[in-house]
């Protein structure tokens, strides 16, 4: 079975300690840091933006997986990947002209992610998920963490898998909100690729072990 990649969400990390946040994903068995950056137009809230993604890749020593909740991500694109993103996701909803929109990421030399709402349906990358590397799938309404987990999810994760497999597609499939321990082995099952994970890591007595724990369902399937 493939290696799952565990990437905590930054949004529900402590702000008043990004560094010591940093240092703990560092030393913990996570493969992404996620980085959620909000706008308060595409989603009601607003979280951070370019010089704080920039900030924490001062400390980060794995991946910056960029996820743009935002309104007109095309013209914010270069100064994100100038602030450390190695992956740029932006919404299928917000992007009038996707195809472009993941052209322009992929000549910046990033790799390309494009996120679909709940009540997105997967139908709508047909023409485009041959040219893209992640695609992340919202378990909850974006804007807030600590949503429940909406239970559609899976059989939207094994559509997704279909489409991928019957384009010859590379895509990874990537699944945002409500994560846990409850939940991940049935995504993984589904097709999963990557589990972000923000406050059912960072607010647990021990993030690290939770980390940890996320980690090794692979190997609890296996068996």
């Amino acid at each position: 079975m493939k290696n799952t990649i565990i990437a905590p969400s930054i949004l529900a990390s402590d702000f008043a300690n990004l560094e010591s946040e940093s240092k703990m994903l560092n030393r913990s068995e996570a493969d992404w840091f996620h980085i959620d950056i909000m706008d308060g137009r595409f989603v009601p809230n607003i979280s951070f933006g370019i010089p704080v993604t920039a900030a924490i890749n001062k400390h980060a020593q794995k991946p910056l997986d960029v996820h743009l909740m935002i309104v007109e991500p095309e013209k914010y694109l270069e100064d994100f990947k100038n602030a450390g993103a190695e992956t740029l996701t932006v919404h299928y909803e917000a992007c009038t002209h996707l195809h472009r929109t993941i052209g322009q990421i992929k000549e910046l030399g990033c790799k390309a992610g494009v996120a679909l709402n709940p009540h997105t349906p997967v139908s709508v990358l047909e023409d485009v998920i041959q040219d893209i590397d992640l695609v992340c799938v919202m378990s909850v309404n974006p804007g807030f963490g600590g949503q429940k987990f909406i239970e559609n999810t899976y059989t939207k994760i094994e559509k997704l898998s279909a489409l991928i497999k019957e384009s010859n597609s590379n895509a990874l499939i990537e699944i945002d909100g409500g994560v846990n321990m409850d939940n991940a082995p049935k995504l993984i099952k589904a097709g999963a690729d990557v589990l972000v994970a923000g406050s059912f890591v960072f607010n647990s007595q021990n993030p690290e072990n939770t980390i940890k724990n996320l980690k090794s369902i692979n190997k609890t399937l296996v068996s």
